[in-house]
């Protein structure tokens, strides 16, 4: 299980002890650069954000996987299926682009070196309770300690830089020769089943794609996992995530 922005493994909390009771062996982790993970100078690019998944199942004793992301997490569960298909036993995303669909807009403009880190750093992390009120969709309130916790995680040292690195790369590649690729990688269709959720008022995440359509989770914004609980919890029991 792998969170998204601006999250750690804590995201997951609803579903963890809902998959264990009913037989699943479910992991949740701190990507690279967030919580407790290594805050590693380089390897935010797609392909070793990929390794890390592929290694960690391996570690676990485990042949394959089911992967369920969110947000970035979902983007790096898709891209773990496309480079490390043996692995991959089903791919779970929520809320969550296409790897090549992930918007860029935010990183167009021009920026100081470490401008976003400061923002998301400035008034005791201020902007990630900011953020999430505002990804929520309307009929949920964050409820204090989780806006607490994810202020505490982005302040931990290292996290505002190494998850702004994860955009960086995303920007670069597509500049470059790592980048066309990476494009062709995971432009294939994956040997995995794929599911696709989406909260109905999700204004971070297009309806739109060119890959397999959403399932439209109602009453959620872009955190249904935490939105609609029980609504997510049933759909990875179900058909998607077994």
């Amino acid at each position: 299980m792998l969170h998204g922005f601006p999250e750690f493994w804590w995201t997951w909390r609803h579903q963890l002890p809902a998959l264990a009771a009913n037989g699943r062996h479910a992991v949740a982790v701190d990507l690279r650069g967030y919580g407790q993970s290594d805050k590693t100078p380089r390897g935010y690019d797609g392909w070793t954000l990929a390794g890390d998944v592929a290694g960690l199942i391996k570690a676990l004793g485990a042949r394959r996987a089911h992967l369920v992301g969110h947000g970035w997490g979902g983007v790096l569960a898709w891209t773990t299926a496309a480079l490390h298909p043996r692995l991959v036993e089903s791919v779970t995303t929520i809320s969550a682009p296409h790897p090549l669909e992930v918007p860029l807009r935010p990183l167009l403009p021009a920026q100081p070196p470490f401008w976003p880190e400061r923002r998301l750093l400035a008034d005791d992390a201020a902007a990630v309770e900011r953020l999430i009120r505002t990804w929520a969709g309307p009929q949920w309130t964050p409820d204090a300690e989780v806006l607490r916790r994810n202020r505490e995680a982005m302040l931990i040292r290292g996290v505002a830089h190494c998850s702004m690195e994860y955009f960086r790369w995303a920007f670069r590649s597509r500049l470059r020769g790592d980048g066309r690729e990476f494009k062709a990688a995971v432009s294939r269709p994956l040997e995995a089943p794929v599911r696709r959720l989406r909260g109905a008022h999700d204004a971070r995440t297009s309806p739109r794609t060119r890959f397999e359509p959403y399932e439209v989770i109602d009453g959620a914004g872009h955190f249904p996992q935490w939105e609609r609980p029980d609504a997510v919890t049933e759909l990875l029991l179900g058909a998607g995530a077994r």
